[in-house]
């Protein structure tokens, strides 16, 4: 398995968080439930990002999975 991560798609996912709920974000684009993690990983040495909201609201997860500021869209995508 490749260890370099798999875009899944050119464009955040938006996604309504709760407040103190934790996150698994799929850092390497194989997860059938993005922008969150179902362990297709395994196997790589990619590990998925755990997020904790701080607040209910609106937040937008990085679909290409080249952001800087993981697990949270930066314009990335533009660039690719």
């Amino acid at each position: 398995m490749s260890d370099a991560p798999i875009v899944a798609q050119k464009a955040p996912y938006p996604v309504e968080v709760t407040e103190g709920k934790t996150y698994f974000w799929c850092a390497c684009g194989k997860s059938a439930k993005q922008p969150f993690c179902d362990g297709s990983h395994k196997g790589s040495t990619i590990a998925p990002v755990k997020y904790t909201a701080e607040a209910d609201k609106k937040l937008f997860f990085c679909g290409c999975k080249h952001s800087h500021k993981k697990p949270l869209c930066d314009g990335s995508h533009s660039k690719l």
